[in-house]
């Protein structure tokens, strides 16, 4: 049913790259969402007005706040669609993330004032009265949340979308939210025993730890994230499998939303090497990233003296000096520069970004190392971040 609504309502749903497709593709979902949800509130809103029940009445706005997501989402993604422009010149795409923060905000406070109007109702019970109907009611609406579910996440996957796939999220919590409020219903009808008011404060609990995760979700990519750690291998791959290429390091990649990025890498090549043959192949390896991987990438060119056998020793021994000292670092741009008194052994070091160990104290690490080999030895260390770490 979901491709066949994918392929009826989306013109050239196969082309899930195009900012115009991806528009489309909301559109389609927040279009079911804001109907059903708007449905569910609703029905659920009449039902537990006219059987006295505060847990069905904050499943109803429950229902109310996602149609509201929706609509929010929808403006999100029609502003993440508009073209670069003289004051965005990456895009507007991170707009989808803004409008998810703001339904977050949403849910976050009506959860909260939710949880207050259980309160009350603990304090002041008034027993509900069962219906079958109400039974009825809460039974649809969860299969029609859990379809809800399966239709955001398959949409979301499609076009790599952290909102859809954040809403996906939102409705299977719905279920065993509405699926709490009708055990409290069948519990108090068996028993007598009024559990109303605990189940409405376990229904704002769940819309509260939503909100607190959907907030997380949609701030991460702002603040700026670790890149997708198949994305990196693929660039990897992609740079390394070029003749002449000797190593990267240094690669940074951004994102400006899904399927936007931007990318800079370091690229080491022969020194002895025509530089208007490597700078050829610099272009040709950055106009082939961007086709295969749509990846804007920008390539500094790195000259690696490779046919010195003493400065090859010597960087094969501080390499493993280093990899003694942490698996984790890594070294490149190695060069020596000598001198009647003393050589100079220049580098730089790539540390993880939340590294423990000092600067200072790691620079001293190695240096003692090194001059195991010979005291004449200075090392002019430069430590780098890796940007490109995949550890979340």
């Amino acid at each position: 049913m979901i491709n066949r609504l994918v392929k009826m309502f989306i013109k050239d749903y196969q082309k899930t790259t195009s900012p115009v497709v991806r528009a489309r593709y909301a559109v389609l979902a927040g279009t079911v969402g804001i109907i059903s949800n708007l449905l569910l509130f609703i029905i659920k809103l009449i039902a537990g007005t006219l059987f006295n029940s505060i847990a069905v009445t904050a499943d109803a706005v429950n229902n109310l706040t996602d149609a509201g997501s929706s609509i929010i989402t929808l403006v999100g993604f029609k502003i993440s669609g508009k073209p670069a422009d003289d004051k965005h010149p990456y895009g507007h795409a991170r707009a989808e993330y803004i409008t998810g923060f703001m339904v977050s905000v949403v849910i976050l406070l009506l959860g909260l004032e939710l949880i207050k109007s259980s309160f009350i109702k603990i304090i002041n019970p008034d027993p509900i009265k069962f219906s079958y109907i109400t039974v009825v009611v809460l039974v649809v609406s969860i299969f029609i949340k859990l379809w809800q579910g399966l239709f955001n996440k398959n949409l979301g996957k499609r076009i790599n979308s952290t909102a859809l796939e954040a809403t996906s999220q939102d409705s299977i919590n719905d279920v065993i939210s509405t699926s709490a409020v009708l055990a409290s219903a069948v519990f108090a009808r068996l028993t007598g025993i009024q559990v109303d008011g605990y189940m409405g404060v376990a229904v704002a609990l769940f819309i509260i730890y939503s909100g607190i995760k959907l907030i997380s979700e949609t701030m991460n990519p702002l603040l700026g994230t670790a890149p997708d750690a198949g994305l990196i291998s693929d660039i990897e791959r992609k740079v390394l499998g070029y003749e002449g290429v000797l190593g990267i390091h240094d690669l940074v990649v951004h994102s400006y939303g899904a399927d936007n990025y931007f990318a800079s890498v370091h690229v080491e090549v022969p020194a002895n090497r025509d530089i208007l043959e490597s700078h050829d192949l610099m272009d040709v390896i950055e106009r082939d990233v961007f086709t295969d991987l749509n990846v804007n990438l920008v390539i500094h060119m790195d000259p690696l003296v490779t046919d010195d056998e003493s400065v090859n020793i010597l960087r094969k021994q501080v390499n493993d000096i280093i990899a003694q000292i942490d698996s984790e670092l890594s070294m490149h741009d190695f060069r020596v520069v000598a001198g009647k008194t003393h050589s100079n052994l220049i580098f730089d070091v790539v540390v993880p970004p939340a590294y423990k160990t000092g600067d200072t104290e790691l620079r001293e690490l190695i240096d003692t190392e090194i001059k195991k080999i010979d005291s004449t030895y200075n090392s002019v260390i430069t430590l780098d971040r890796k940007y490109t770490s995949t550890t979340n």
